[in-house]
This record gives C-alpha cells, sequence and structure tokens, in this order.
C-alpha cells in the first residue's frame, strides 16, 4: 500500500540474478494468467462482483503510481485517476459504482520528492496524501479526509460498507475506521509506531494489519524523528488481527522481517501475505498462508522474486497478486490471477 516501486527500487539488486523460477504451479494454484504487461503494476483489488479489478500502474510512460481500472481478464485497461501527483491504495466500494484512492494530486501535478536515501531504506509517509471518492469512470466526488498529514491505505468491507485505513490525524500512524462517504471516523488502534495496510475479513468480524512498535528506546526515539521528516522504515513489520473495532489484537508473526500485504481466505479461517522471511532485508518476497491464530505457516510461492499484494474475488474463484515472475526487466512488475484451490 505504500509504495511497491520505491520498495523494489531500493532492493532491486539481485531480482533478475535470482534462481529461475519453478515452472509448476503452486499446490493452491491453477490456470495462472498474466493480466497485464509491461511497466510497475500492483496493489490490485476486486470489484464487489468480482468482474474488475482496480490496480496502481506507471503504465503509459508514468513516473509515479496512477489508479487504473481493468476486467477480470486483463481488458479494457484505462485510467480513473487525474494523471496527476502520485496515488496508492485504490479500491471499489460496496455499491460497484464508486472507488476510493489517496493521491497527492491537490498539493502539485508533479511525482512528489523521492525520500532521502542517506536515512537508509525509508519510506515517504506524504502529508499531501488524502482519500477521495469518486466515480468509477474518474470523476471524483468527494474529498474523505482533510486532515494535516498523511492519510492513505484505505480498504473497504463491502458487507458493513466501513472502510479502513492509516492516518497520521493522532500524531501516530495509526489505524481509522470510517463510512464510506467520510462520516464517523474513529481511531482503532493506540499503539505508538506504524500500523497499516489493513483489511477487514470477509464477515467484517474480523481486521488483519501489518505494523511496526518499536520496542526499545533507542528504537521509539529514530522512529519519531524519521515520523517528524514524514518518513518511516518498513522493513521489520509483523502482522496482527484483532476484532474490527481493533480490540483483542493479537500478533501472528514473528520473523523479524518485513511481512505484509495481508488478506483472509475466503472462508476467514486464514491469512494469506507476503514475506521476505526466507531472506530478511531483501527484495525476495514470497505468499504465505497463515492460521489467524498464528498455527499452521505454509509457504504458497517459491518463485526466488518479488511475489506479494494478494487478494480474493468475493466470489471465491480467484486470486490476484503483483510480481516480478516471468518481468522481461529490472522494473516490470505485473498482475497475475489465478483459480484458488483450498
Amino acid at each position: 500500500m505504500i509504495d511497491m516501486k520505491t520498495l523494489l527500487l531500493w532492493l532491486l539488486p539481485g531480482l533478475l540474478s535470482a534462481a529461475a523460477a519453478a515452472q509448476e504451479l503452486p499446490r493452491h494454484f491453477e490456470n495462472l494468467k498474466q493480466l497485464t504487461d509491461g511497466g510497475s503494476n500492483g496493489e490490485s483489488y476486486w470489484s464487489p462482483d468480482s468482474k474488475r479489478i482496480i490496480y496502481q500502474s506507471t503504465r503509459d510512460g508514468r513516473s509515479c503510481d496512477q489508479e487504473y481500472i481493468m476486467n477480470a481478464d486483463g481488458s479494457d485497461q484505462h485510467l480513473v485517476s487525474t494523471g496527476k501527483g502520485v496515488t496508492t491504495c485504490g479500491y471499489f466500494t460496496s455499491d460497484n459504482k464508486h472507488i476510493i484512492y489517496a493521491s497527492t494530486h491537490e498539493s502539485g501535478d508533479a511525482c512528489p520528492a523521492p525520500p532521502d536515501r542517506s536515512k537508509g531504506y525509508v519510506w515517504s509517509i506524504y502529508p499531501s496524501f488524502d482519500i477521495y471518492l469518486a466515480t468509477d469512470q474518474g470523476k471524483i466526488v468527494k474529498k474523505l479526509t482533510d486532515t494535516t498529514g498523511y492519510d492513505a491505505e484505505g480498504t473497504i468491507n463491502f458487507k458493513t460498507k466501513k472502510l479502513i485505513y492509516t492516518s497520521l490525524a493522532s500524531g501516530d500512524l495509526e489505524l481509522w475506521t470510517m463510512n464510506e462517504d467520510g462520516s464517523g471516523k474513529k481511531r482503532i488502534t493506540n499503539t505508538e509506531g506504524y500500523d497499516g495496510g489493513a483489511v477487514f475479513s470477509h464477515d467484517g468480524s474480523k481486521m488483519v494489519w501489518r505494523a511496526y512498535h518499536p520496542d526499545t528506546p533507542e528504537k521509539v526515539a529514530k522512529y519519531r524523528e524519521l515520523l517528524k521528516e514524514n518518513l518511516t522504515t518498513p522493513m521489520k513489520m509483523e502482522l496482527f488481527v484483532a476484532d474490527a473495532d481493533g480490540s483483542n489484537a493479537k500478533q501472528i508473526t514473528n520473523f523479524g522481517c518485513a511481512s505484509f500485504a495481508p488478506t483472509f481466505t475466503p472462508d476467514n479461517k486464514k491469512i494469506l501475505f507476503a514475506s521476505n522471511k526466507n531472506k530478511c532485508d531483501s527484495s525476495y518476497f514470497d505468499l504465505f498462508l497463515i492460521n489467524t491464530d498464528g498455527t499452521g505457516l505454509e509457504q504458497v510461492t517459491d518463485y526466488g522474486k518479488f511475489t506479494s499484494f494478494p487478494e480474493f474475488s468475493p466470489d471465491g474463484k480467484y486470486l490476484i497478486f503483483s510480481s516480478s515472475f516471468q518481468g522481461k526487466g529490472n522494473y516490470e512488475f505485473n498482475i497475475f490471477r489465478v483459480n484458488w484451490k483450498p
């Protein structure tokens, strides 16, 4: 949800020199289909009727991400954001006629300046990011957030019509919920550190997210120092599960690496996510399954490259994900669709 391309450009050396991906499909996969071809494509999410996909891309020669929609078979790929600034985290609303996404376009037409790499590998938490509601044809209807600081990483539960997102409104990067029209904003986490990339379970009763909670005075001081500069570090993140209101939170991974992009399986019993746990601090992310209580870890893919951002179609038939698997160059990440076999 925060810039996939930024992550890969920093960690890139070695992506193409990795061992060739296995040709056999993972046991949970059937009928692999590549939906995009060229450019940096990721953060893909389904429409409520499982017929369309919204995703972010640098296609068409763009230097930073914009939002696009395509049909479930990859046809009719077209721009639905303004083409200005940078965007992230597009998602359909429950009525199947609107979308939300975060954008910096009000602060300028150009891509925002990249983060200062002298501070190591960091993500920019652009304060100009706000979340917008638009028609599925791209007409902005309403600005849903308007607080000082970062507001992004929104996803929606189609059943409860609740939106969950990350905001700096409280002075820390916490999870908030609101209604699809922007009303009823409520903070639901309250632990110092970054909380983000959250999704609800399909029935709306649970949520899962990634987090970095500094646990020593030195780490807290470093986190606060970076946050003042609208920066954060992403390479030590664990997954947490809680009730939909944020209560009964439980950490379910403890790899000391980067785990993110979690999503519930169609039966809500397991979580599929991406991690570089096999090679921490590297770009080699694969997909893993884990029970909601943190037991039963299973590796799903073994491509030896970057594979992430999985999401199941609401009808439970398909899985989409982004991967450098079969990419023709260092900067190519495509969206794939497979039939999911439980």
